[in-house]
């Protein structure tokens, strides 16, 4: 009798966790339809006697015990924590957690993921401490001037929050268990199939006029999701040109007949090896620092020291490069040379960085054109331009390639000419490279 009690409690329990769920996905489909396709690939299942709510990237795990509490105690928490889960995935929170600090960037998503679901409005998600919250998130969204993840992420590096405030956003915005995030290999569905989802709610967003009215939050942080990312150290490498480095040209030269020779003969090889061999190596370009008020010294400072541990590797560092490193805001300020490795350390040990007035790229193309007259450089291949991107383009294309880095894409800036390349670098990538 005892027995068979239990089993019915536990029978009875599962069925009504499962009933909020149901429901939840309901209401979810029902007043956000751009979300469908997204709800079709979350499944939920009930995961018993874990005392957590998890995902693996397919699945919501929910504890049914913990769900029938919570429920209790506030009716939109099956809504909430359907929602939650189900935005972490089309954002792509859980994955590339790698370069991230955990500390602030699981935080950073919980904020995230609440601050859209507070901005859409629903009923059925409603939950106690929203007030407080919705409070908490207006201070927030200045500081971090926005409330996308990365956002709020870089703001939490720079300005740590304190032990009580972790704890209040904690309590207030986590849903959910991050543990697979760590376990990338076990997530059922990649980064790449979420991408497809994402981008068609994006398109979903366009046509349902009404929801995009309660959707401002979930567009933001789909854009900054969903935007193309680079990986510098491929990029860098589009700007070297052909160079001619003494090594075996091992393509061109046949082991058989050198070793047969040697057998034979002696010391008498009967093919010499080729001692040049032509390989894709930086020798000429420049790269030009925007020093204007608005760029961060430190900021600064990190490109350079990416690019330069980019440069370091063997294989693509000239044993005498040509390279400019140029300073300038409304007008060039320094130029420094670099031929040698010695005098990168130095620069990079000695330097400083001069300027900060407002931003004018012009002037930087017109000394390029009087070092070029002056014949400075032997072959050109390309000028980096690391910048804000608040300042004046030149008009005229040159006949060398030119990017434009930027940390962030900031719609309110000036166009990037057609004939330039704009590159828009992750923060945490420059870090790692200025670590290093």
């Amino acid at each position: 009798m005892g027995e068979g009690s239990r089993e019915d409690r536990q029978f009875q329990i599962r069925s009504l966790a499962a009933e909020i769920m149901r429901l939840a996905h309901d209401g979810i489909l029902v007043n956000m339809r751009f979300l469908d396709v997204a709800l079709s690939r979350l499944k939920v299942e009930c995961r018993e006697g874990t005392g957590i709510h998890l995902y693996d990237g397919a699945r919501l795990y929910y504890d049914p015990v913990l769900l029938l509490k919570q429920y209790q105690s506030a009716q939109g928490y099956g809504a909430r924590l359907y929602l939650h889960t189900l935005l972490h995935c089309i954002f792509y929170h859980g994955f590339e957690t790698d370069k991230m600090d955990r500390r602030y960037w699981d935080m950073a998503t919980d904020i995230a993921v609440e601050a859209a679901i507070l901005d859409m409005g629903l009923h059925l998600t409603k939950m106690p401490g929203d007030d407080t919250l919705a409070n908490r998130l207006e201070i927030l969204k200045k500081q971090a001037k926005g409330l996308t993840a990365e956002k709020i992420y870089r703001h939490f590096r720079l300005e740590e929050p304190s032990e009580n405030g972790a704890k209040e956003w904690y309590r207030l915005c986590h849903y959910d268990e991050h543990i697979y995030w760590d376990r990338r290999e076990e997530l059922e569905l990649s980064q790449e199939e979420w991408r497809k989802v994402s981008e068609r709610i994006k398109a979903d967003l366009k046509s349902f006029s009404k929801d995009r009215n309660n959707a401002q939050g979930i567009e933001e942080n789909l854009k900054e999701a969903t935007r193309q990312r680079y990986d510098y150290t491929d990029f860098l490498r589009k700007f070297m040109v052909i160079g001619e480095s003494v090594q075996v040209n091992d393509d061109e030269f046949d082991y058989i007949y050198y070793t047969y020779g040697l057998d034979t003969y002696g010391n008498m090889p009967l093919v010499e090896p080729l001692e040049y061999k032509d390989s894709h190596k930086i020798k000429d370009f420049v790269i030009a620092l925007d020093t204007s008020a608005s760029c961060r010294g430190k900021t600064v400072q990190a490109f350079l020291q990416k690019t330069y541990n980019i440069m370091q590797e063997s294989e693509n560092f000239f044993s005498k490069i040509n390279v400019h490193i140029i300073q300038c805001d409304s007008e060039v300020r320094q130029d420094v040379k670099i031929t040698e490795r010695k005098e990168f350390d130095a620069f990079m040990e000695q330097g400083k960085l001069t300027g900060f007035g407002s931003t004018d790229f012009r002037p930087v193309f017109t000394y390029i054109e009087k070092l070029r007259e002056e014949q400075e450089f032997d072959n050109l291949k390309g000028l980096i331009y690391f910048t804000d991107g608040y300042g004046v383009y030149p008009e005229r294309m040159p006949d060398y390639d030119v990017a434009f880095a930027f940390l962030h894409d900031d719609e309110n800036a000036p166009k990037v000419p057609p004939w330039a390349i704009k590159l828009v670098l992750d923060e945490e990538e420059l870090e790692d490279g200025f670590t290093k």
